[in-house]
Formats: structure tokens, sequence, C-alpha cells
């Protein structure tokens, strides 16, 4: 025999392990089973009622959910409410069985016990799929006119569920939402706010979905908001009443479904917003806030002020509201009265001291006040706040309460709380030594946290500001990296960049006096701990510094543990150019120690580093003129006849000063490419590049320079021809087609191995002769050029057959030999060859290796690199060893490169070749661009 309820509560309550609990479930599991295939119908309410603590424990009672259906089948009413109660809680809307329920329900809505017909409709309130809401809803519609208020309520709330189950229902129900709105039941007309509520925003959900604007509904319950608002001011009017009065405020639930309601239907619609302003200023004005109820109704109000179309003295009223909330000790209070803030700021606007926007600013203080708050939630609501109270009269206060924050807000939250100030300051700095400021005390607070954006934006507001900005943020970066314990990455990156590039003004002492309104928190504290009164103006100064005392604060931060690899490179980029700055003002034992420095990392596993070294080597070797042209060793490109002077020249503009960006030019560009055709263009100003919307004219000539991509190059726009129509241009003359323009491509391959290029010889282009109408004396005759027959067929547009000699017997072409590169005794030559008769693009090319040395070559290595329009396919040399060549004794050593052009005729064969090999125990090591290949041939 099963226990009773009460039983199995007491037994589940002294088991004293998960174990024994599970026990005791599974064998009144058991005995539950038992007594349903038993059909013990006596028992039934019991085990259903067991079944239903099970559930609320967690275990699995899905076996019994058909016991549910035969209890609301019952006609004793205990049974039936047991089984409405378990199929609330046991079941769900994708239940399967839950359709054999519907006859049940709908005999139950007939019933003469209203308690039973209230159960039936709460049962379709939180059960009722879309089919069982079609068939049921004429019964649930029936209640909606009833007698008693008890079943009207209910109605009302099972109505809702169908209607959103049903959405199509909604415009046939409409006027009774009239008739019931005049009800003097508070609980029907709670429901029955509800009911519009959940209509309004069905409505407004198809619309979006369907892409229309007709809203019946709505238009239908825009003619009931007198009728609203004059049951708001009845409850506002209202004295004690016992039966509806919370905390001292007349039914707050049904008010705050009244203010919902508003807010619907007063967005974007003038006339309702008209009609609520009055009865919304009462509600704000008279309810109490001293009460969770009246707090409720107030949140609910403010809302809706903000959502609807309200005059300005009535979003200053919420706004004050809004500033009450703050006030108040309850964290949860203070928390939403600072997120609807928050969502305020999009709505407030104008200028207008009475306006929303100014009364919000009069709360800034306790808003401020919020980031001191224990709770994090409400420092960070606080803070997004702070974000959006930020104007050009606050700035100064509100960037120095923020950075303030900085120092006390968790590690993780800084990066974000940087870039946020960035673009205050962005936006709203008074002046730039403030701007430079701000920075820098935000990097010295948080330049391990700031990401790279940040640094970067203070580096080039340092650098657009003037020579005394600049000398000023030098010195003040200067001391803060030697206070810094190399923690700041940010700051240390800034600190060090600004020193190498106008490290000549630290030689040089500064003093300035700040401004005593001024909003910068550590000059302001530094003049008020100088001062005794606040009447006499300090000057703050820095002094000079020596040369060797700068280098050694680049160099102390070099030696920190926490120096990461780009601190380094920054380091080396430091000390080149304050060799270049200190040319003037130092001795030789300054240039020596600069020069050591730099020559620290020649030896670096760091590619980077060691790459930097050498290369900052170089360049100061040039600067004090010691160039070495045309060896392994020329970074410059240049050869043996080169003019060292210009080399000299470019070595001291490269260690120069950044050119500084005119951003008036910069816009003026930007609007004079915005007026042209759109494309993809980028426009250099200085070293910033600009992309603009103007399309790029491509040449007739397609450039070598689909390698971009690759080498991160771009070739110039060629410049715009006259505009001819049929071969006559605007001078009267009759013109030959423009010749695209010759670029030097051998200069787009010279990234490859870190050299430049080989000058690109000069194409000569043959261009028919131009005839002159108004020049009688005829142009010069061109050179002639070889043409093959096959060209000469092709040029001939009248098909006339050109006379050509007799075929002769097909025998192996000659090759084309190209001239290669020659290195210390060994020359390269290229021999040309077309074998796949079928397919022009593919051309064998064997190198030819000659040794006039007079010794033997070893460890000879051939490396090429081509555009990507050319595919490359390099067999082995026959050998790596390279005996002296004599002539007609066959031991040339060769190599077989396998080319296909897929743009033959269009763009010629180019070869970037790296020569490598050994004579007489040296390494010898060169670079070469070979672009003398036939245009049109390979």
């Amino acid at each position: 025999m099963s226990l009773k309820l009460r039983d199995l509560i007491r037994q589940v309550r002294a088991c004293k392990t998960a174990a024994e609990e599970r026990a005791v479930i599974a064998k009144e599991s058991a005995m539950i089973r038992t007594a349903i295939k038993e059909e013990q119908e006596h028992y039934r309410h019991r085990n259903v009622a067991k079944l239903l603590f099970m559930h609320m424990l967690g275990y699995p009672t899905h076996f019994g959910q058909l016991e549910c259906m035969k209890l609301i089948a019952s006609p004793r009413f205990p049974e039936k409410r047991i089984g409405y109660l378990g199929m609330l809680l046991l079941l769900s809307e994708e239940t399967d069985v839950l359709m054999l329920s519907t006859n049940s329900i709908k005999n139950d809505l007939n019933a003469d016990n209203r308690f039973v017909t209230g159960l039936a409709l709460c049962t379709i309130g939180n059960l009722a799929t879309q089919d069982m809401s079609r068939d049921l809803v004429p019964e649930v519609d029936k209640h909606l006119k009833s007698r008693s208020p008890y079943l009207r309520k209910k109605a009302c709330l099972a109505m809702s569920r169908c209607l959103t189950k049903c959405p199509d229902m909604a415009e046939d129900f409409v006027d009774r939402v009239v008739t019931l709105l005049k009800d003097h039941s508070h609980g029907v007309l709670i429901t029955v706010v509800q009911l519009m509520t959940q209509v309004l925003l069905l409505e407004t959900k198809m619309n979006e979905e369907e892409g229309t604007t007709e809203s019946p509904v709505r238009d239908a319950f825009l003619k009931l908001v007198p009728s609203l608002v004059k049951l708001l001011k009845n409850l506002l009017g209202t004295g004690f009443a016992p039966e509806h009065d919370v905390g001292g405020i007349s039914d707050p639930f049904l008010q705050v479904q009244i203010l919902t309601i508003f807010r619907l239907l007063g967005t974007n619609d003038d006339k309702a917003s008209e009609e609520m302003n009055d009865v919304l200023a009462q509600v704000a004005t008279n309810t109490e806030s001293s009460k969770n109820a009246g707090n409720a109704i107030l949140y609910e109000c403010v809302q809706t002020i903000m959502a609807i179309r309200s005059d300005d003295a009535l979003r200053v009223l919420a706004v004050n509201i809004l500033g009450r909330f703050l006030l108040n000790r309850d964290n949860n209070i203070r928390y939403v009265a600072l997120n609807t803030l928050a969502r305020c700021i999009g709505v407030t606007d104008g200028d207008d001291p009475n306006s929303a926007s100014s009364a919000l600013q009069r709360h800034r203080s306790t808003i401020v006040d919020c980031l001191k708050d224990p709770d994090i939630s409400i420092r960070q609501r606080a803070l997004e706040l702070i974000y959006h109270l930020v104007n050009s009269e606050n700035v100064e206060s509100l960037t120095a309460e923020l950075l303030n924050y900085l120092v006390l807000c968790p590690r993780e939250h800084r990066g974000d709380i940087c870039t946020r100030v960035l673009k205050v300051v962005e936006k709203y700095s008074p002046d730039d030594r403030w701007r430079v400021d701000t920075l820098i005390t935000m990097l010295t607070i948080a330049g391990r946290e700031c990401d790279r954006n940040v640094q970067s934006a203070a580096i080039i507001y340092i650098s657009r500001a003037e020579s005394d900005i600049q000398a000023y943020a030098t010195h003040k970066l200067v001391k803060a990296v030697r206070d810094d314990d190399g923690s700041q990455l940010g700051l240390l990156v800034v600190g060090i960049w600004c020193v190498g590039e106008y490290g000549d003004l630290l030689l040089k002492p500064y003093s300035y006096t700040p401004p005593s309104s001024s909003g910068n928190m550590l000059e302001v504290a530094e003049v008020e701990a100088a001062s005794s009164t606040n009447d006499i103006p300090v000057t703050i100064s820095f002094m000079a510094l020596d040369p060797l005392s700068i280098i050694k604060t680049v160099e102390d931060v070099t030696k920190l543990h926490s120096c990461t690899e780009f601190i380094h490179q920054t380091a080396l980029t430091s000390y080149v150019k304050l060799s270049e700055r200190f040319s003037e003002s130092s001795d030789q034992a300054t240039h020596d120690k600069l020069l050591k420095l730099i020559k620290k990392h020649q030896g670096s596993s760091k590619l980077e580093l060691q790459l930097r070294s050498c290369e900052y080597g170089a360049l100061l070797r040039a600067t004090k003129g010691d160039v070495s042209t045309g060896g392994a060793n020329d970074i410059f490109g240049g050869d043996a006849n080169s003019d060292k002077t210009s080399i000299i020249n470019a070595a001291k503009e490269a260690l120069s000063k950044m050119p500084v960006v005119d951003i008036n030019i910069l816009m003026q560009k930007m609007e004079t490419f915005g007026s042209e055709p759109k494309g993809n263009s980028a426009t250099k100003i200085g070293s910033v590049s600009v992309k603009s919307g103007s399309g790029t004219a491509k040449s007739a000539e397609p450039n070598l320079l689909d390698l971009d991509d690759i080498f991160g190059g771009g070739s110039a726009a060629p410049a715009p021809a006259p505009k001819a129509q049929n071969g006559v241009s605007s001078l009267g003359s009759v013109t030959a087609p423009a010749p695209a323009p010759v670029s030097n491509d051998a200069d787009l391959l010279a990234d490859i191995f870190s050299a430049p290029a080989a000058p690109a010889a000069a194409a000569a282009t043959p261009t028919p002769p131009t005839y002159d109408p108004f020049n009688p004396s005829p142009a010069p005759a061109p050179v002639p050029v070889p043409v093959s027959p096959s060209q000469s067929m092709a040029n001939d547009i009248f098909g006339a057959p050109s006379e050509t000699p007799a075929p002769t017997p097909a025998s192996e072409p000659a090759p084309v030999i190209v001239p290669g590169t020659e290195k210390n005794g060994l020359k390269v030559e290229f021999a040309c060859y077309k074998k796949d008769k079928l397919d022009s693009k593919k051309s064998d090319i064997v190198a030819k290796f000659i040794n006039s040395t007079g010794s033997v070559i070893y460890g000879m290595n051939l490396q090429c690199a081509v555009p990507k329009y050319l595919s490359m396919e390099m067999q082995p040399p026959t050998s790596t060893t390279i005996p002296v060549t004599v002539p007609g004794q066959g031991n040339e050593v060769t190599q077989t490169i396998k080319i296909t052009n897929n743009m033959l005729g269009t763009k010629k064969l180019m070869l970037k070749v790296k020569l490598s090999f050994s004579l007489n125990g040296n390494k010898v090591e060169h670079m070469a661009t070979c672009n003398s290949f036939p245009a049109n041939d390979f």
C-alpha cells in the first residue's frame, strides 16, 4: 500500500544522504506505477499529489501525466483541483497528451461551479496551444461578459494567451476591451490593461516582420486614452481604500500597468502624448518615494515621460526624480536610476538652461560620487553615464574624475577606460597643452593596459603640437620615465620615442606658469603644493639635461627585466636619432656611446633588432661621409660611380624630424578626391596615407605591381592625356595613340632580397610617323625594327599577304641569348628557347655559367624570383662546382628554368637573381635584376 503524502514528506526529510533519498523516491515511484497499472481510482489523487512533490525535488514524473487527464475528467472538485494543478506542473505546451484535455477543459468552461471554470481558465492561460486557442476562444469570450468579476479577470488572462498564439484574432475582441475598461473591479482592470499591452506588442512585432505600417488595433486603443487618463486620475484622487492600499498608495499595480500602456500608445503620437502630459505630471509630483511601491510608480512614470513626446518641463521633472533615486541608500534603486539616465541621454537635447540636458548636468556631482561606491555594478553604470555627460564646459573636471577612477578600477577594465578617455580628449580638448598633459597622466597610470592606438595617438598629438608644447611634453615624459618602475610599457614607448625625436629640446631648460583654473590635476596639485597662497603665481621649471644623462635614461629602460622587444626596437631608433640631434652639441664620447649602443644588437637572435642595428649603423656612417658603394655590404643600392653626396644627404634626411601632416591640406585633398568618381585610391600626404573616393586610372600597359600585396608598393597613376576624338586632338593635329607610360618594373622586385634593383634599360618603342598639317617638315624616320612574318600578317588590316621568302624545311630555331649578370669573373648568360610549339607562353631558360677567373669556383647557388604573373620551375644545376671555362671543350655548367608567362604580349619576362659562390676561400654574394628579355617573345 502506498504512503500518504505527509508520510512521504516525513521519510524524505529523515534521509541523511542523497542515496537514502533516492531509495525512498524509487520505492514510492514503483508503488505509484503499480497503482496506475492496477487502476486504483481511490488513490489516484493521492498519487498525483506525491508526484508533484517528487517533481519539485527534481525526479522524473512523466509517467503520471495521463493520471492528470483522468483527474480533470472527474466530477468531484477536489480531484479536479489536483488534476489541473498536476497539468500546470507536469505538462508543457509541447506535450502530446495535452490535446486529450481539450474536451474536458471545454466542458469545465461551461460548468455551473465558477471555481471549476476558473481552474479551466487558468489552464488555458498557461498551457493553451494554437489549436486549443482556436477551439476554446468562443467559451473564453463568453466569460469576458460574465457577471462574476472572478471569471472576468481570469478570462482576460486566458484571452491574452489565446491572442498571443493566434494574433490574427486580435481585431475581433477590441470592442470587448472598451466595455471592460468601465469595470469597477480593480482585478478586472489590471487584467484588461495587461490584455491591451499584450495585443499592442503583438501588433508591433507583426508589423516589423511584415514591413507594414497599418495598426488597426493601435488606432482603436488610441481612442481609449481619455478613459485611461480618467482612470489614473481617479486612482490618484481616491482616498484610503484598505482592499487596494499598498504602502499608502492606492493600487500601485494598476497604476504601473496604466503607465506602461501610456508609454506604448504615446510613442510617436503627438495627440496622445498631449493628453497624457497633465496626468503624468500629477503622478510625478504627488507620488511618495519613501516606500518601494511609490518608487516603482515613479520609475515607470519616468520611462513613460522619456518615451513619449512630452514637454521639456516634464522631462526635467523626470531627470530630477532619477536624481533623487541616486541619493537613495538602496543599491537596487541607484542602479535602476543610473541605467535609466544612460538611456535618457539619447533623448535629451537642447542647450536651454531649462532643458533636460541641463537638469542632467546638475546631478553630475551625484553621479561622480557613484564612482566611489563599493558595488562594482554601480561604479560601471556611473562610468558609462559620465562618458555621455562630458562636454566642452566640463571636460576638464570630468576627465580628472575618470583618471582618478582609473587608479582604483580593476585592471581588466583599464584598457577600455583609456580608449574612452582618448575619445573624450580628441573631441572636447580645450587646448594642446591640456590634451598632452591628460594623455601623459593616463599613460603614467595605465600605460601597461592601454593599447597601441592610445600610444600612437599620444605621439601624434605631441608631433602636431607647437615646439613649446613638444619641449614641455618631452621634459615631462623623461621625468615620468625616470620615476616609473618599468611596468607602464605604454609610457616607456611614448617617452623613448619623444626623447629620440625631440632630444635636442632636452638640452635647454624649460619653464612655464600653469593657470590656476586649469583642469589638469597634476599641474594644480604641484602649484598648490609649491604655493602657500593661490594669489602668487608659481612657475614650474625643468632643468636642462646633458646628453649622457638623456642617453642613460633610455639605456636604463632597456636594462629592465620587463623591457619588451618592441621597446628595444624603439630605443634603437631613439639612439640613432639622438646621434643626429646631438651632432652639434656633444663631444666624441657621446657619439661613441651612441654608436656602441646601436651596434650592441648586431649579433642579436632577434631578426628585427639585428636588422635595425646594422642599418642604423650604416646610416650613422653615411652621415659622417663613410659611404661604401658597389660592394657586397652596400645597402644604398649604388655602384662605384654613384654620387656619395646624395647618399649622405639622404641619410641625414632619414634621421631628421618626422614631417607633420597639415590637417587642412589633408581635408582639402579628401574633398577633392571625394568629388571624383568613386574607387580605391590613396593620397599620400607626408607620411600619412589617406583613402579617398577617387578612382585610379590604370595604364594601358599593366604595371608589374600585381606584386603590390607582396612588396607593399604601388605605381603612380599616369598623367591624363589630352582628349582626342577620331584621332584628332584638341590642338587640331592628327595624333597617334599615346604610348603606355613606361614604368621601371625592375624596382618592384627590389625588395625580395632587401636590395635595390639595377636601373632598367630604356625600351625603345617604335612609333609610326606623325603627319601634322601645320608642320610641313616630315617627322624623322624611326629606326627600323625587325618584324617577324607572323607579326607582319597580324598588322595588315586589309588581309593582303606580305612578301615573305619561300618556306624552308623546319629546323630548331637558334636560342635568344640574354646577358644575365657578372661578378668577380663568374658570368651568367641566359639562352631562351621555345620548345613547346603549341603553347607560346611556355619558355625554357638555360642559365650558362662561364668561369674566367682562372680558379675553380665551388658551392655555386643560383636563386631566382619572378612576379606573380609568371610561374617558374627551377631544375638543379648540372654541377655546383664550376671549372675554368675553355671554349670548345664543352665543360659549361648549366641550369634550366622553365617559365610560363600568363600575360605574354602585355608584360615581359623579368628575373631577380641572387648568385652565391666561393672563390679562393672567400664567400661571394651578388644580386641583380635581368629585364632584357624580348618583350613579345618571352
